[in-house]
């Protein structure tokens, strides 16, 4: 039985005014995403990935760019729907990672404050239920000590710790969909890795549909089952991760694969 389509982007065109000259930084993009898919969204800086991930989150500015298209969350156009509507679906049902979570997190607020927030934005719960919740999925994360770490500043926790914060924050009212943008990049390979097998564990206990923004596709390979490549704000290979991998039809395609670390290893 097919999953439920969760999302579509249709023809999203993204153009900046604020220089002398309109700038289009996403041409015609699309994208379906279905309940507990992972999509693997990859290309150099400036392809446009971010950028058309923001847009999806409805995070980008109302004002100084003009976007095109659709941005379809079951029946409600993300780019045209009302700011209250947008703010019922943003944090509730489409949740965001970012790649440096010591400037996504509040410095002056302690860490069980900004894992509530979505808490206090979309539910009636009380203050002791948020606090439960929060503990809870602290935990889930692999956060050991979680009532020690929720009366902490984000300055005192590792940069992996952070990260699992913020994955925390994303997560607790259940999204339906994960948007991780570069969410490994900050920290050292052991700790990438064990962020990935967190997203995998999330995603196949919760069904949570997940777009993985990265410009590394051996995490890509790891992750998703499908991808989509961007170069200068265009589409130009999308397909399942294995074949993407196996045949690639583009060059740009072929260089990233090409550009991927070989561990070499030598007799002992």
């Amino acid at each position: 039985m097919e999953k439920e389509l969760l999302l579509q982007v249709k023809n999203l065109n993204i153009e900046f005014h604020d220089h002398l000259i309109p700038e289009t930084v996403v041409y015609d993009f699309d994208l379906e995403l279905r309940e507990g898919e992972i999509v693997g969204l990859v290309g150099e800086s400036g392809s446009g990935k971010s950028m058309s991930a923001l847009a999806i989150a409805g995070l980008l500015s109302r004002r100084d760019m003009k976007k095109r298209g659709q941005i379809l969350f079951h029946d409600t156009d993300l780019l045209s729907c009302g700011r209250d509507v947008l703010r019922k679906i943003q944090g509730n049902e489409i949740g965001i990672i970012f790649q440096e979570p010591m400037t996504s997190l509040n410095p002056v607020r302690k860490i069980g404050w900004q894992v509530e927030e979505s808490l206090r934005i979309h539910t009636d719960l009380s203050r002791t239920e948020r606090y439960q919740r929060a503990i809870e999925m602290l935990k889930s994360v692999e956060l050991e000590d979680a009532e020690r770490i929720y009366h902490q500043y984000p300055h005192e926790l590792s940069g992996g710790m952070r990260q699992r914060v913020m994955i925390a924050a994303a997560m607790i009212c259940n999204p339906r969909i994960l948007i991780a943008d570069e969410p490994t990049t900050a920290l050292d390979v052991t700790i990438q890795a064990q962020i990935v097998e967190l997203l995998k564990r999330m995603n196949k206990e919760k069904q949570t549909a997940i777009l993985f923004i990265s410009h590394d596709l051996s995490l890509v390979k790891q992750l998703c089952e499908r991808v989509i490549v961007m170069q200068g704000g265009y589409v130009v290979e999308t397909g399942a991760v294995q074949e993407i991998f196996d045949a690639p039809k583009e060059d740009y395609t072929r260089k990233l694969i090409a550009a991927i670390p070989k561990v070499v290893r030598k007799n002992a």
